[in-house]
């Protein structure tokens, strides 16, 4: 199989623990959430691959830690659409199988990564990433929690429910001169983020505009300023979080906001 896998040279903050009991989801939720259970199918990567420490296509870099730990997944195009996804929760259980499955289990797994299509392999073979297919991809720790592990390829089912994060939105700040790059992480609810901005003390709301996976960016010179940050999830909802960042942050530095749902 191959990820997608790219480093991202941010300076993150200590790991928070992931939290991975289950989210209840209510017919009141946005319809981002789902409760019915869709097909789709699971591979896993071995412990000894790197693609942990280097993080991947979402920008979340270690993701050991980031704080997501083991519970993540690498997904195929169709779920991917082109790193909106990044930071989304679902819910993972083995299906059809009793040979490996193991009953009564499921695992909530996030968002970080992609797992590019293959085009020189039928769907059924190397190509398990190609369109249209739904696809999973998870650490082996995050498999065997499922499923023997080997299953290898397996029939799964998942929904999308809403994420449960410790401590607040995280915003680690990259970039140079009036470039300003700011990397959003460890966000609850939906987990996903659809539009950002930010305020100088100087300045305006002003709109970032979406680099890739959740590494959002504006050319504004921002230095010497406390920064505020307002967020819109794939949910709808808006959080504004005041004077997130001093007025002497540097690039590399990481900053906790205000939560969702809190």
């Amino acid at each position: 199989m191959l990820l997608l896998s790219l480093l991202v040279a941010f300076t993150l903050i200590s790991p928070t623990p992931l939290v991975h009991s289950h989210y209840n989801w209510s017919p009141s939720s946005s319809s981002t959430f789902q409760s019915e259970w869709r097909p789709a199918r699971a591979t896993y990567y071995a412990a000894a691959d790197p693609r942990d420490v280097v993080g991947g296509a979402c920008g979340y870099g270690d993701l050991e830690r980031n704080g997501y730990g083991k519970a993540t997944a690498g997904l195929s195009t169709v779920l991917f659409d082109k790193g909106q996804i990044c930071g989304a929760c679902f819910e993972v259980r083995c299906v059809e199988d009793l040979r490996w499955c193991i009953p009564g289990t499921s695992i909530i797994v996030t968002a970080t990564n992609f797992c590019a299509p293959n085009y020189g392999f039928d769907l059924d073979g190397g190509g398990h990433c190609n369109p249209p297919n739904a696809h999973f991809v998870l650490p082996i720790e995050a498999f065997e929690k499922i499923a023997i592990w080997k299953a290898s390829n397996m029939p799964i089912q998942y929904r999308r429910i809403k994420c449960r994060k410790e401590g607040g939105v995280r915003f680690t700040i990259g970039g140079a001169g009036i470039f300003l790059s700011v990397l959003i992480s460890n966000v609850a609810g939906s987990g996903d983020i659809v539009a950002a901005k930010v305020k100088g003390s100087r300045t305006g709301w002003l709109p970032m505009g979406r680099n890739w996976g959740q590494n959002w960016h504006i050319n504004a010179d921002l230095k010497n300023q406390p920064l505020s940050f307002e967020m819109t999830s794939g949910d709808g909802v808006t959080l504004t979080s005041y004077n997130v960042a001093p007025k002497n942050w540097n690039f590399g530095q990481t900053f906790q906001g205000k939560q969702f749902g809190s």
